[in-house]
């Protein structure tokens, strides 16, 4: 019964009696009021109580106009329910000290003279001084109730306004750990990390200085190419961290951002048989957040084969998509050539609605030495999270010959 009952206040009917109840359970009080008092018999009192009680359902939208209709009823039927409930809601809805001075001096006239005025004997001292205490203490409740439920919504307003802004200082807390958090993790990035990048490239240096072998000297160069560009990446970094706002926004823009024209000299840099197929031109479509995003593929999937497959052949293929089902949400996708020819791919680019990485490897070499390289596992969960953020899709799964193979797409759109 408790679980129904519960329902049935939490239910549609529950929400429609909490909204009607405060306007019509006033208004039935005030009529039952004016048939006690009046009875059947008297037609004027009764009518004229009926119509001030009536008034009581727009009380909330003219608080002044209702209670100013009700005296009529306290003058003439002697009910006491409607103007004081009229009082209560002018008090509540529309305070003023003139005003309601005014309405409670009416009020107490209304109750103290009697009707008809002939009535009224000057000389009963005693009766008149009761009911004009009566009077009094009918027109001062209501107010004072009245004055006690606004000031309620005020205080309760109030509180609401600051318990937003305890949330909004919590938050401001939150961000002020999160920015000393980052800045300290900066600190430590470069402290750990330039410095042992700063000696590789060191000792790169003196090998290429020292040695005669001109295949290690080309290593020892590559080496050092390396480490400075990563060196130059990692201080960008750095700095994004540190910053905050609009500090971390203009030090995003500052930061390198590596496109396809870049892609010929990753993949010579990776010392890898990588056969690179290129079906459109660097900047073509003017997406470079697509071009940062194909590069950082490429850069993370050839990491991978080092790390996983040593000796491996290795094909990259970037081409445009016309049409694609995981990004356009249409059938037949159709890719320009794959010839690498600059105009053509220049054409592609300009028409293309994405662009298509493909980074295929075959079986390791099983007489190449796999390299003691440290991973977390989380390369392609990030690659497919900013395939997924740019509303492309990333796909990395083994293949039968026993490879390997990512494939990611992009909407232009996105860039």
């Amino acid at each position: 019964m408790a679980a129904t009952w519960r329902a049935l206040k939490r239910g549609a009917l529950g929400r429609r009696l909490r909204k009607v109840a405060p306007v019509v359970v006033p208004v039935l009080l005030a009529i039952a009021d004016a048939v006690l008092v009046n009875g059947l018999e008297l037609a004027l009192e009764l009518g004229v109580s009926v119509v001030a009680a009536t008034a009581l359902l727009l009380r909330r939208r003219f608080p002044l106009l209702v209670f100013l209709f009700t005296l009529p009823g306290l003058y003439i039927g002697y009910i006491w329910f409607a103007p004081m409930i009229g009082l209560y809601t002018l008090a509540a809805r529309r305070p003023g000290r003139a005003r309601l001075g005014i309405c409670a001096v009416l009020l107490v006239a209304a109750h103290f003279f009697p009707y008809p005025m002939s009535d009224f004997e000057l000389t009963a001292y005693r009766e008149n001084t009761l009911v004009l205490i009566d009077a009094c203490v009918t027109s001062a409740a209501p107010i004072a109730l009245g004055l006690l439920v606004r000031t309620r919504w005020e205080l309760a307003s109030r509180v609401e306004d600051l318990t937003r802004s305890l949330r909004r200082e919590d938050r401001l807390l939150a961000d002020r750990v999160k920015t000393t958090e980052r800045a300290r993790l900066a600190r430590e990035m470069h402290d750990v990390v330039a410095h042992q990048v700063s000696l590789i490239s060191l000792q790169a240096g003196a090998v290429q200085v020292s040695t005669a072998d001109e295949a290690a000297r080309a290593g020892a160069r590559t080496i050092r190419e390396l480490s400075v560009r990563t060196l130059e990446e990692l201080r960008h970094m750095v700095g994004v961290l540190r910053a905050d706002g609009g500090e971390a926004a203009e030090a995003r823009d500052l930061a390198p951002q590596p496109d396809l024209e870049e892609l010929p000299r990753l993949i010579e840099m990776s010392a890898l048989d990588v056969t690179y197929e290129r079906g459109v031109v660097a900047g073509a479509s003017g997406a470079k957040t697509v071009e940062r995003a194909a590069f950082r593929t490429v850069q993370e999937a050839l990491t991978n084969v080092r790390k996983h497959a040593p000796g491996a052949r290795v094909r990259v293929r970037v081409d445009p998509v016309d049409t694609v089902d995981t990004i356009g949400g249409e059938r037949g996708a159709r890719t320009g050539p794959a010839d690498g020819a600059d105009a053509g791919g220049a054409d592609a680019g300009r028409a293309a609605q994405g662009l298509r990485v493909e980074i295929r490897n075959g079986p390791p070499d099983a007489t190449a030495t796999a390299p003691a390289l440290p991973g977390g596992g989380h390369g392609l969960v990030g690659l497919r999270e900013r395939a997924q953020s740019l509303g492309g899709t990333l796909e990395a799964r083994h293949t039968s010959d026993g490879g390997f193979v990512v494939r990611a797409e992009f909407p232009y759109g996105a860039g």
